[in-house]
Parts: structure tokens; C-alpha cells; sequence
């Protein structure tokens, strides 16, 4: 069955778990860059804790450094730190919600599929004209 020959009621839901594999796919890379952030704020932290009292710390500002104090800029870091393990509790919750109607969107199709493969007639065509088949639409 090519994608011209679905039913509209199919065409919709796999339409609908297309958009779902997509939002997995940019949740997945923020996810990812955040995790990357928190890595390196990590790798920040424990250099700054290994500078001495007397050692000159800078800070970024754009394309400027900035000399600061190794305390507001450790603040600072752990503040990051925090939202970034913030935001990855939030996008894991996304994965998982999206993961879950990809699932159900998975499981509709193909109920679906298996319920118009019932409908076919002896010569392979759709038993119903025009696909009006409420059961193997499923609930809407």
C-alpha cells in the first residue's frame, strides 16, 4: 500500500507519529546540549577549586575576560549547575511523555492496519467503499 492508497484516518495518525518522532528527536538534542553544559561547568568548578587563594581567576563576557573573584564566579557556576540539572529533569519528562504517545500513536496505527487488512475483500480491495469503517478508526 503506498502512502497515496491510506485512508485518511491512517494518513492522519502517521502524520501525527512522524510529528512525535521529530519532537523526540529535538527534546533528545536539547537534552543532550544541556548535558554537555553541565559537563563542562563541571570541569569549570574543579579547575577553580584547584586555583589557590592568591591565583588570578577571569571570567568570559562575551569576547572579554574579566578578572573576578573566585568565589562569585564558583556562585555563579553552581547557580548554572543547578538550572541545568533543572532543565534536564524537565526534558527527561518530556522524552518520557512523547515516548509514551509514540508508543500509543504506534499501537492506534496499527490496530488500524489490522483492522482495514480485515475489512479487505476476495479481490484485495477495501470490503467498505471510502474507508468508513468507524471500529477500525478507533476513538478519537
Amino acid at each position: 500500500m503506498s502512502e497515496q492508497e491510506l485512508p485518511p484516518w491512517l494518513k492522519e495518525q502517521v502524520s501525527r507519529f512522524q510529528q512525535l518522532q521529530q519532537n523526540l528527536q529535538a527534546i533528545m538534542m536539547q537534552k543532550q546540549q544541556v548535558e554537555l553544559e553541565s559537563a563542562e561547568i563541571d570541569r569549570a568548578l574543579e579547575d577553580l577549586a584547584k586555583a589557590g587563594p592568591e591565583d588570578t581567576v577571569y571570567k568570559s563576557a562575551g569576547p572579554l575576560l574579566i578578572r573576578a573573584k573566585k568565589e562569585d564566579i564558583t556562585k555563579e557556576l553552581e547557580e548554572k549547575k543547578e538550572l541545568a540539572k533543572t532543565r534536564l529533569m524537565v526534558l527527561s519528562k518530556q522524552e518520557a511523555r512523547v515516548k509514551d504517545n509514540l508508543k500509543e500513536v504506534e499501537n492506534k496505527i496499527n490496530q488500524m492496519i489490522r483492522g482495514a487488512q480485515g475489512n479487505l475483500g476476495p479481490a484485495g480491495g477495501p470490503g467498505i467503499v471510502g474507508g468508513s469503517n468507524p471500529s477500525a478508526q478507533g476513538p478519537q
